[in-house]
């Protein structure tokens, strides 16, 4: 619908063209007149660059409580020139994007407010950059990728004017490598990519099998380790000699897709062996970190994933079993009860080389057992005693210095309730859970390594049968973190939209994103396990996707920055194009498409002038209409700006002319408009643990939200949530929880993979 009277004013008052007025949507238009009027232009009105920022703030801040509290103060802030600059306005509106509270102090600082670059900074940052990269541009001369030499300046000087930017890396290039020589100008054909490393695991090689594991399994020595012949027997008896392991996640947060890894390697473990067993045990005890919601999550997680346990245990259904083992422990002389304070016992390991034992070490078993059952009882304060394992304070390894075996916790646990007010350490639970379960093959992750000797030493103190434990390296993943404690800094501080945020390699996020469990499974098999520290590059499991979704997903077309085409010499009714859903999957079926006197293109299929190599539009030139016909292009019509706004174009439907740009488009008969979100990694750097300032290293650009996209109207009326497309010659996408049946959202799960057929124009 147009936009017209008092409105259209208005727009018109701000410097926008009428032609691009004509493309804006009613409710964006009104959202345009709020901010404008709340910034005090409606009548006086003011140029098109601020004009273009107020179209920002309205189409990029969605009216939360919090924008429509301090939007006013951002205005003012553009009114009175102090964003001028567009980086500024993006950091303004990430700002508010993210924050829920409004410092003028921090806001500033934010967005460069006062910031000015002389020219003298500028060169000094250029500089710096060229002299890191010398070597590079040296060997790489004008093929450098100067986008990344661009990206790295801008850091130092975020804002800077970037054409100043670009014009002073340009002239010191020019002086250090001289002009273009004929070598120079030649086109650089790509080099073929070179086999991945085992640490990056290429996608083409073969699933790492579990017998190929199990050679590896082989974990450090121990005579504590060794059963007794007889738990040998009763266990070979009660369990026969199939394998029996557990996926053992605390319920104290969201799981990603290192515990995906976890889970692929315990079940596999399992169901590869006859008669292998896999439990899903919540290891859950700690009340004060632990929720049901977490413990919901996990067992929707590992159902979607398509893993079945054998049985779901929770360690908390075991502490009658495991307060009787403390006990027992006490009266062999193996623990006793502490009265030293937590920052006291952290002291004393502090001064570990004077070799410090607890006051309370040596304390008789009848002492501790009845101290034990006051515990129990109540009768002490949180923090005033614990029950220690006495094992050895002389030990080099930490673990083996007493480590608490229980402590002292008032809160009701989520899965059993108010019954226990003392509550299990991880060090006491997890070996002797393990143990009551039969569990053959404990596997876990390498920093549990040096908890082995405690393990073992409190199963050899009670005679409990001792299940082998093999420790493999944690995954890494470039450009993600997959610590909880980043995890959670990352959504509690808004820096990512929840936990379910597409952009994190939580299972949730993932899903959302459009990876399957066939995905996420075989990514897992694919890069196997071993005890080598190593990082497995993105690329990897986007590969996986991509191989999955070109042959299961339906094409669509779908254009996500729309350009006006007018066909001056299509003057009969709407005509009705054909094309299959899927090149190689004819049992998809078909879809149907009008073409009518509008479409429809991608802004970026267009260009003004004509270079060698680029397949897509320009004056004068001929492309394909993808299922249709051939169109020329005959005029180019700009706004004030030199803005392209229209293209008028020509069909040619009887031409046979071989054409090599093909281009996908959206009729104009009822095309509806859709969100789009471009997803790319949320870090800058392929591995943001290793620095300091982490943080720093997030990528501003890792959403893009494209609002008016168009879709065919066939097309959106068939549209379910969760259901994945390919966009053609954009990407895979997925239709996003948020749709409405007023607004579509799609999710880019991964880009198309380049090929001489898909380049881009």
């Amino acid at each position: 619908m147009t936009v017209v009277g008092e409105r259209r004013d208005v727009l018109e008052r701000i410097g926008l063209n009428p032609k691009y007025i004509d493309t804006i949507s009613e409710q964006l238009a009104q959202s345009i007149e709020n901010v404008v009027d709340e910034a005090g232009m409606s009548q006086k009105g003011c140029a098109e660059p601020m004009g273009k920022m107020f179209v920002s703030v309205a189409a990029n801040l969605p009216p939360t409580p919090f924008v429509l509290e301090h939007r006013k103060r951002l205005l003012a802030y553009i009114t009175n020139g102090r964003i001028a600059s567009n980086t500024q306005l993006a950091a303004a509106i990430d700002y508010f994007t993210k924050s829920t509270r409004f410092e003028v102090a921090e806001f500033e600082r934010a967005c460069g407010v006062g910031v000015v670059t002389s020219p003298a900074e500028i060169k000094a940052a250029v500089t710096d950059q060229v002299n890191a990269s010398i070597e590079l541009i040296r060997e790489k001369r004008y093929t450098t990728p100067v986008g990344t030499l661009l990206g790295k300046i801008r850091s130092a000087i975020p804002f800077a004017d970037v054409a100043a930017i670009r014009a002073e890396l340009d002239a010191q290039m020019l002086a250090l490598l001289g002009p273009k020589t004929e070598a120079d100008l030649k086109p650089q054909r790509k080099p073929k990519q070179a086999p991945a490393t085992a640490a990056t695991t290429n996608v083409s090689e073969p699933a790492v099998s579990i017998a190929d594991i199990e050679k590896q399994y082989v974990g450090r020595a121990l005579g504590s380790a060794v059963n007794p012949p007889a738990l040998l027997e009763e266990h070979n008896r009660k369990y026969g000699t199939g394998r029996r392991t557990r996926f053992p996640p605390e319920p104290n947060g969201f799981l990603h897709i290192g515990h995906a890894k976890a889970m692929n390697f315990s079940f596999r473990m399992a169901t590869e062996s006859p008669g292998g067993t896999c439990f899903l045990r919540y290891d859950d005890t700690n009340p004060s970190a632990e929720k049901a919601e977490y413990i919901e999550s996990i067992g929707e997680n590992v159902a979607w994933l398509g893993h079945k346990p054998t049985e779901t245990t929770f360690s908390s259904e075991y502490f009658p079993e495991l307060y009787r083992l403390a006990q027992e422990l006490i009266r062999r002389g193996k623990a006793y009860v502490c009265h030293q304070t937590q920052d006291e016992i952290k002291a004393a390991r502090a001064e570990r080389m004077a070799q410090k034992p607890s006051p309370w070490r040596d304390t008789s078993p009848e002492e501790n057992l009845q101290k034990f059952e006051w515990m129990r009882q109540g009768r002490y304060a949180e923090g005033e005693v614990s029950l220690r394992m006495k094992i050895d304070i002389t030990s080099p390894n930490p673990c083996m210095w007493d480590p608490i075996a229980y402590r002292i916790i008032y809160e009701a646990h989520p899965h059993v309730g108010d019954r226990w007010c003392v509550y299990p350490s991880y060090d006491f639970t997890h070996c002797i859970v393990d143990s009551l379960e039969h569990i053959t093959h404990s596997l876990c992750t390498l920093e549990f390594e040096v908890r082995r000797d405690s393990y073992y030493w409190l199963l050899e103190a009670l005679d409990l049968y001792r299940p082998a434990v093999w420790e493999y390296s944690r995954l890494n993943i470039t450009y993600n973190v997959l610590s909880k404690r980043k995890l959670k800094a990352l959504v509690m501080d808004r820096h990512v939209n929840g936990w379910d945020d597409p952009r994190l390699l939580t299972i949730n996020g993932l899903r959302r994103r459009g990876y399957s469990p066939t995905i996420i499974n075989e990514f897992c098999t694919r890069i196997g396990v071993t005890r080598a520290d190593n990082t497995i590059n993105m690329s990897v499991l986007e590969a996986i996707a991509r191989q999955e979704l070109d042959d299961t997903c339906h094409r669509a077309m779908v254009v996500v920055d729309p350009l006006k085409v007018t066909l001056t010499n299509f003057d009969e009714p709407e005509e009705a194009i054909t094309g299959p859903l899927h090149p190689k999957r004819p049992e998809f079926g078909t879809r149907s498409v009008l073409l009518s006197k509008v479409v429809y293109i991608e802004r970026s299929d267009f260009r003004l002038q004509d270079a060698p190599g680029y397949y897509g539009l320009a004056p004068g030139k001929q492309v394909h209409l993808k299922f249709a016909y051939h169109m020329t292009c005959t005029r180019v019509i700009q706004d004030s700006n030199g803005r392209v706004v229209e293209l008028e174009c020509t069909l040619d439907k009887d031409s046979t002319a071989k054409v090599k740009g093909i281009l996908h488009w959206v009729s104009g008969v009822s095309p509806v408009e859709a969100d789009v979100r471009l997803y790319s990694t949320l870090f800058k750097s392929p591995n943001p643990s290793d620095k300091e300032d982490w943080l720093g290293d997030l990528n501003p650009l890792s959403l893009i939200v494209c609002r008016g996209a168009l879709l065919d109207a066939g097309f959106a009326a068939s549209v379910k949530a969760g259901a994945r497309y390919q966009f053609e010659r954009v990407g895979y996408f997925i239709a996003d929880t948020d749709s409405t049946p007023q607004r579509l959202v799609f999710n880019r799960i991964v880009e198309l993979k380049e090929s001489k057929e898909k380049r881009e124009l």
